[in-house]
């Protein structure tokens, strides 16, 4: 047998069993993985000081309610678009929110703080989040908390700013 051969051999005997074994092993990964956009159903939001959580929104029910700047609640139904919940499906993704304790709320009740409920529901999972701005944790679970936060109010503001452009 030439040397050529040899490494040839080689090559096929290691190489691409192991090739064809990455490719069943993440396959099936990816196959079983358990928050996929396909089987994502609705995301709610949750937001207010300590308990008194006024501001919420449900993206399955559409209901969303609000304190404005004049301290009034405001009730309106709005629905994101499918691409915007993929973006925040995406989003929730790339910053590890599936990886996030459920509880990041602080150890003292008596100070005052905004706290944030964020709900992922899938057909066969859901995770849900409890945050507080007071959290002492983490710098990087913080830092990825508040920047979930601001992507989902951003769609919201954008979505109720484009339902008000087309009411008038």
């Amino acid at each position: 047998m030439s040397n050529k051969a040899k490494k040839i051999f080689l090559i096929l005997s290691v190489a691409v069993p192991f090739m064809l074994y990455c490719v069943y092993y993440y396959g099936m990964m990816v196959k079983n993985a358990p928050y996929k956009f396909s089987e994502f159903e609705g995301l709610k939001l949750e937001y207010g000081y300590n308990d008194s959580l006024l501001n919420k929104y449900n993206s399955i029910t559409g209901d969303y309610q609000f304190v404005n700047r004049q301290d009034s609640l405001v009730r309106m139904h709005m629905k994101l678009s499918k691409d915007d919940l993929l973006y925040l499906h995406r989003k929730a993704a790339e910053l590890g929110f599936w990886d996030f304790p459920s509880n990041e709320t602080k150890q003292d009740a008596k100070t005052r703080s905004m706290r944030y409920i964020i709900e992922f529901k899938y057909k066969r999972k859901t995770k849900r989040v409890v945050f507080d701005d007071a959290y002492q944790g983490n710098d990087k679970l913080i830092d990825a908390n508040q920047r979930l936060i601001k992507e989902i109010q951003s769609k919201l503001d954008d979505n109720e700013a484009r339902l008000r452009s087309i009411n008038k």
